[in-house]
């Protein structure tokens, strides 16, 4: 069977339960914390209020949730910094970077959640946090994908081109996960999906002793990420009573990123696997680019097109709504999974072929169109 290697010889499964503490401690800072920035925010009067075109709850709702979130996700990655201080020096350094780029990302989202800066701005705020895990030395190993072809890539040329994939990731994925936080729980849930498939990816790898520094980092990483976001969930579910803002979905991107790079430590089987395992924010985002396009609007003014507005706007009930959202991630990390046990040269052909069909799928069901300049059919 495709999966009998997935569960590999060279460590015990056991070895993950040592991290054991890291999603318990997170999850519960991430509990309080997000209980705390309600009542702060409501005391304060940091709220987000309905505008009823694309802000569309019915009262009033505070704002801070992100904050709530990297709190859990700090502590998390605080309690993997000591677990690692005898495994890795390397590994320590990684960590506190993605800490530290959290925290820019965190930052740069509750400015923007309080004075709403340009989209420039913004932009500059995730590029800093994503410089960070460039001075760590969180970068991808490109090497391989000209090795396939027989072509050979200088070090001085790897390197240039890994920061920049690092800049595109980071911006890629906070600028997605930002769109996607458009309902009650569909963000934040959809994220904790995309997380444990990636700790599955993970305990694979290190089960297989895949790398010295990456293994633990990896396996962190995703259990403080998990930890703080469904320590917010509870809060965010419908009806939500904090939102996470920009300072959480900028946060859960940047993260989410992280993860991305840290699996293309080595060779890209695992690096797509977690690219596709990320399908529906990607989805999503592409079709809210070419649907302005298409229609010659702005591409960075807000509508109803995302795909689970136009779910609502068609009468589809919210709760099913983001269920619906729920299981079409689940099908993207299960399909990212199972093609990571299979050569990447026949992955690829695959991972083609499913984003074709979303595609196809998004303009058939007329996704694409538009009426108005927030409106869609």
């Amino acid at each position: 069977m495709i999966f009998d290697d997935f569960i590999g010889d060279k460590r015990p499964l056991t070895w993950v339960l040592q991290f054991w503490p890291v999603p318990i401690i997170a999850f519960l800072v991430g509990l309080a914390g997000t209980w705390l920035c309600k009542k702060f925010a409501l005391h304060f009067g940091i709220v987000d209020k309905p505008d009823h075109i694309v802000k569309t709850h019915e009262k009033p709702v505070a704002y801070l949730g992100g904050v709530g979130i990297y709190a859990g996700l700090f502590a998390g990655l605080a309690v993997g910094l000591w677990q690692t201080r005898e495994i890795s020096g390397e590994a320590t350094k990684w960590i506190a970077g993605i800490g530290m780029g959290g925290g820019i990302a965190c930052v740069v989202g509750i400015i923007d959640d309080l004075f709403d800066i340009r989209p420039l701005y913004k932009l500059l705020g995730q590029a800093l946090a994503g410089l960070t895990l460039v001075i760590c030395g969180i970068r991808p190993a490109l090497q391989s994908f000209p090795n396939v072809l027989g072509w050979t890539m200088s070090q001085s040329v790897e390197l240039w081109l890994g920061i920049g994939v690092v800049f595109i990731f980071v911006l890629g994925a906070t600028n997605s996960l930002n769109l996607l936080d458009g309902l009650d729980g569909l963000c934040a849930g959809v994220t904790g999906i995309i997380t444990i498939a990636m700790l599955i990816l993970a305990i694979h790898l290190s089960t297989w002793e895949f790398s010295l520094v990456g293994d633990p980092v990896r396996v962190i990483v995703c259990l403080a990420l998990a930890g703080g976001v469904f320590g917010f969930l509870p809060f965010n579910r419908h009806p939500a009573k904090i939102f996470m803002g920009d300072a959480g979905s900028i946060l859960l991107g940047f993260t989410i990123a992280s993860l991305m790079i840290l699996f293309a430590e080595k060779i890209p089987r695992w690096w797509l696997a977690s690219i596709v395992v990320f399908g529906l924010p990607i989805l999503d985002t592409a079709t809210a680019l070419v649907r302005r396009l298409l229609n010659h609007r702005p591409l960075f003014l807000s509508d109803r097109g995302h795909i689970y507005d136009q779910m609502i706007d068609r009468g589809i009930p919210l709760k099913k709504t983001v269920g619906i959202c729920y299981l079409l991630t689940v099908i993207y990390t299960f399909i990212g999974l199972l093609m990571s046990q299979i050569q990447t040269r026949y992955a690829v052909i695959v991972y083609i072929l499913v984003f074709a069909v979303s595609g196809f799928l998004v303009w058939k069901k007329g996704f694409l169109e538009m009426n108005g300049l927030r409106g869609a059919c």
